[in-house]
């Protein structure tokens, strides 16, 4: 078993020359030059040798060495087959890394889980680039992926938004989702210069804890989704009219103006002033308003 070599600049850019790699913007490429954020990182995941990593965006393999030192398993999905040379020679000396040269957006994630993991619970870590970051922690959410935690990498700004609550500019969607399956703990915040090349913006280490169960109960956890989109897509107008003009939702303005009032919120109300549990509350009300509507 190999021992972590990368982490540091000059290893890191001794590995850039010999390959003479080129950065791909596209891929929003920046590799960690920092063993002490690497070192938060693996403490936060709680990796031990039981667990199967999935990695998703492994660079030249930086955090992949650490990971294969502390997990039993690693799954290293990386979309740039650049790289792929670079990561066979950077991990050559860890029997228990596997390398996928894919686009994890297009993984069949469960079905990798089942077939390498016999479909027990995995723990994620990534270094996510800005514009992918929500459609995978949603994927791995929405498709119940078996998932102990997420622990990434992101935009400071986007782990604000993930932990933050009603009345904050930064609550919406993104927000209630996370918070809706999994409890989020901004581990680290990581300047810039932590990174080749230099992002032009902080990054931040957050953790999302997978709920066994959702804090909430709601009997239609998609329609609920629906409602949430609809009511932070345009922000300035009222949370009745948000979801009057949603082309997702089959409600008449009567019953919406209800199942509002039954929430004890003014007409007036936000959809930023909601609470995940009003939502659940909204999307119970909106059902019974209409079945007994339509008198089922």
């Amino acid at each position: 078993m190999g021992r972590p070599t990368l982490g540091n600049p000059q290893n890191t850019i001794e590995i850039l020359q010999k390959y003479r790699f080129s950065f791909q913007k596209k891929f929003g490429q920046n590799f960690l030059i920092d063993t002490h954020v690497l070192d938060k990182i693996i403490c936060a995941a709680d990796i031990g040798k039981d667990d199967m990593v999935l990695e998703i965006g492994p660079g030249i393999g930086t955090m992949t060495q650490y990971l294969a030192a502390a997990a039993g398993k690693v799954i290293a999905v990386e979309i740039d087959k650049n790289l792929i040379p670079i990561l066979e020679d950077t991990l050559a000396g860890y029997d228990n890394v596997r390398i996928l040269n894919e686009d994890i957006l297009k993984v069949d994630i469960r079905e990798l889980v089942e077939k390498e993991n016999g479909g027990n619970p995995i723990k994620v870590v990534a270094n996510l680039p800005y514009y992918i970051t929500t459609p995978i922690i949603m994927g791995l959410f929405e498709e119940h992926v078996p998932v102990v935690s997420i622990t990434v990498m992101v935009q400071k700004e986007v782990a604000d938004r993930m932990q933050t609550g009603p009345g904050s500019k930064d609550y919406g969607a993104l927000s209630l989702a996370v918070q809706y399956y999994a409890e989020p703990y901004i581990v680290a915040n990581v300047p810039p210069n932590c990174f080749m090349p230099r992002p032009k913006v902080g990054s931040a280490v957050i953790r999302l804890t997978r709920y066994e169960k959702p804090p909430v109960k709601v009997s239609d956890e998609r329609l609920m989704f629906d409602i949430i989109r609809a009511s932070f897509n345009q922000r300035r107008k009222t949370l009745a009219n948000g979801l009057n003009n949603s082309d997702k939702l089959d409600f008449s303005k009567e019953a919406i103006m209800k199942a509002i009032e039954c929430l004890g919120k003014g007409s007036g109300v936000r959809g930023e002033a909601l609470a995940l549990s009003d939502f659940a509350r909204l999307t119970d009300f909106l059902i019974l308003g209409n079945q007994s509507r339509t008198g089922n």
